[in-house]
């Protein structure tokens, strides 16, 4: 979610075509002719989920995308984390034209990071391409994300369980997850507000605790390594409201099989705009909504990239009163910025505190935008 305007790149790849290899040929985009083109559209109200369909791509709304994080370790305990997203951005409403050729009004990207914590290591990397020539693309039966070799396809029909492929040079993952607890509709049902202005929100639905296993590789070789993983699936238009510059997201699992999902949306003036949010997960699928004055925040430290200058958060106290949780949070790596088309930090942390008046400890993923450059316009 995070550098120079998105649209300036999609502008760019509409003029230049946008296939990776120059032999996969050079057919420019097909833009619709935007005068006459009907508007996309935005989440306004709660609506039902159908699944698998809910699953796939939503042609209708501008962006999209499907995240993947997980904690993992091998035999001797070794820890790495993961990502795989896959983003979608319609150039214009409605699905791509069909039958063969390279013309679309779709444009998809993915990130792929491996964080080898031992070894110090963040690799991470960028793709993108035109939806068509099933060089990308998104499908909801079979369910179906690719761009070129980065895959996720689904297992079952409601997309509870899937496979996760993926390698970028001597960095690569080939994962099977499978949800441990129903499918999670965030916010009033689904539509998570990040405004209080109607249609700046999204639709997110995902699974806060997948089992995981499979192989990582890295330099040093491919392990078996075995953990939980996170998947958040949103769409929407417009998100953003004036001001925001960007967001602090976390996606937390603890060993009492709790799981909480929190973000506040950062404002220029140093507030946090209201409709910041988020759940949390009890062990038996249960969920609780909570507001932005339900959950304290506590920066601890803070981490500057010597690439982009970027001054992130790099360790948190997480407390739900409510709740009896109070965690302290921290990175596993300190630099594990993502430094993309857009600059954000993405990262593995681990977690010990209490939850319920009881000692937990814990992994899970924090993610940083805005901090070295704003994200209005962008999402």
């Amino acid at each position: 979610m995070t550098k120079r305007a998105l649209l300036a790149w999609i502008a760019a790849l509409a003029t230049a075509g946008c296939a990776r290899d120059a032999g996969r040929g050079s057919t420019t985009l097909r833009l619709a002719e935007e005068a006459a083109a009907p508007p996309f559209a935005r989440a306004t109200s709660v609506r039902p989920f159908q699944l698998p369909a809910d699953h796939g791509p939503h042609f209708e709304y501008q962006t999209e995308w499907w995240y993947y994080t997980g904690n993992l370790t091998d035999a001797g305990g070794r820890h790495f984390g993961y990502q795989l997203t896959f983003f979608r951005r319609g150039l214009s409403p409605g699905p791509p034209p069909e039958g063969p050729g390279l013309a679309t009004n779709q444009i998809y990207f993915a990130h792929f990071a491996v964080t080898d914590s031992a070894a110090g290591r963040h690799a991470f990397a960028e793709r993108w391409s035109r939806g068509a020539g099933e060089l990308a693309g998104a499908r909801a039966e079979p369910l179906a994300l690719w761009l070129e070799d980065w895959r996720a396809e689904g297992r079952k029909g409601d997309g509870s369980a899937l496979h996760l492929a993926a390698r970028n040079g001597l960095v690569a993952l080939d994962l099977e997850l499978a949800a441990t607890k129903p499918l999670v509709a965030h916010g009033d049902r689904g539509l998570s507000a990040k405004s209080d202005e109607p249609g700046n929100a999204s639709y997110y639905v995902g699974h806060t605790r997948l089992l995981t296993r499979g192989r990582i590789t890295t330099s040093a070789g491919t392990v078996e390594v075995a953990g939980t993983s996170w998947f958040d699936h949103e769409w929407s238009t417009s998100a953003l409201g004036q001001g925001a510059l960007g967001w602090d997201w976390f996606s937390l699992q603890t060993s009492d099989e709790r799981e909480l999902m929190f973000f506040q949306i950062r404002r220029g003036d140093g507030s946090l705009e209201p409709e910041s949010g988020g759940t949390l997960v009890e062990p038996d699928g249960r969920t609780r909504r909570l507001g932005v004055r339900d959950v304290q925040v506590e920066v601890e430290d803070r981490w500057t990239s010597p690439e982009t200058g970027g001054v992130y958060p790099a360790r948190w106290t997480v407390r739900v009163p409510s709740a009896g949780i109070e965690l302290r949070v921290a990175p596993w790596l300190a630099d594990q910025e993502m430094r993309t088309s857009f600059d954000y930090w993405e990262g593995a942390v681990r977690i010990e505190g209490t939850s319920a008046g009881r000692p937990v400890e814990g992994n899970g993923y924090v993610e940083l935008t805005g901090y070295a450059r704003s994200m209005q316009g962008m999402f």
